[in-house]
């Protein structure tokens, strides 16, 4: 088993978290960047207004989108690029909230990911003033690179759990997880397995 994952990252049209309108994707094997991938998402109608502030973020305005497919059209790529890898994501609750909430305004299943946050990772790891993406990144190694672009993001987000798990000796996602005290999280089918049974 060796250190295999995919990092992700969305962008938002606005403070909904079914506004997904861009993701990066980056696929590891062994620790080294094998994959990427970046296209623009056309949101869920009663969810596709793009706010001033999110624009100013990201620079993504609604002409950008016209053409993209929605959410509905492209959530089948976005789960052949992962396989069965687990998602890693910077602020992961953020991400995995996205999949969610665009799965539920699309009305389509939640795709069965694990999922491991590199901002609890990178709080396990370094000492910083910060934790925010570029900070980690820098102490990752990984510097100048445009955040808010998904793909860019994506691509610190990965150079952070590869680096820490140098550093920590783990040779795989649950095993980076284990030794820096972080929780694994699920979402879809597999958060509801891996839920605890109610008494009866």
């Amino acid at each position: 088993m060796g250190l295999d994952f995919t990092a992700i990252d969305f962008e938002t049209a606005n403070n909904s978290s079914a506004s997904a309108c861009s993701v990066g994707l980056v696929k590891v094997r062994g620790g080294v960047v094998v994959d990427s991938a970046y296209w623009l998402i056309r949101p869920p109608a009663g969810h596709d207004h793009f706010s001033e502030w999110n624009t100013r973020i990201h620079g993504i305005m609604a002409p950008d989108v016209e053409d993209a497919l929605l959410w509905s059209e492209q959530l089948p790529d976005l789960v052949a690029f992962a396989g069965d890898d687990h998602l890693v994501a910077h602020n992961a609750g953020f991400d995995m909230g996205v999949i969610q909430g665009a799965c539920r305004a699309s009305f389509i299943d939640i795709p069965s990911f694990g999922y491991l946050c590199s901002l609890q990772v990178a709080r396990k790891t370094y000492t910083l003033d910060s934790y925010r993406l570029p900070v980690a990144a820098m102490a990752a190694g990984f510097e100048d690179f445009a955040h808010h672009n998904a793909l860019a993001d994506s691509e610190a987000c990965a150079a952070i759990v590869v680096h820490a798990a140098r550093r920590h000796g783990a040779e795989s996602i649950e095993h980076l997880a284990t030794i820096a005290g972080v929780r694994l999280g699920a979402i879809g089918e597999l958060a509801a397995d891996r839920a605890p049974m109610a008494l009866s």
